[in-house]
């Protein structure tokens, strides 16, 4: 039941309501969605602040100590990353865009009067993978030691 409805009014008389109180009936709704981000907002703020209060605090050297899988550290706290493991992501990128391209392209490909165009643009797609994995070899990643 429509709210024209509940008061008793007729749809012409509804229609000839001034635009304040149309705005008003529209910006009630989004008011109850502000409220409830307000709500969500306050309950997570008021957890942290709990927890940031009730959670003892004894800071002793044993504990600012950097801890790693139940090993004491050795030596100082910054470590050189291998460049191959950025290179080792970037394959993974490739293929798993790839993937992400081919099941949506051979669904295209099947409709009628696409063929000619979605065959391009996996002739193009299969270009960029051709460059990353020639980059790939050629940084001597896909060679197995």
């Amino acid at each position: 039941m429509s709210r024209a409805e509940s008061e008793g009014r007729t749809l012409r008389e509804t229609l000839r309501e001034p635009t304040a109180v149309v705005a008003a009936d529209y910006f009630e709704s989004y008011s109850v969605v502000g409220l409830l981000a307000v709500v969500g907002v306050l309950f997570v703020a008021v957890a942290f602040g709990a927890g940031r209060l009730l959670r003892p605090v004894v800071p002793t050297p044993e504990k600012l100590l950097t801890y790693e899988c139940g090993v004491d550290p050795v030596g100082e706290g910054w470590a050189h990353t291998q460049v191959r493991y950025y290179v080792y992501a970037f394959l993974y990128v490739i293929f798993a865009v790839d993937s992400i391209f081919l099941f949506p392209w051979a669904t295209v490909f099947a409709r009628p009067g696409y063929g000619a165009t979605t065959l391009v643009e996996m002739f193009i797609f299969l270009g960029f993978l051709a460059v990353g994995l020639l980059y790939a070899y050629k940084k001597g990643v896909l060679a197995w030691t």
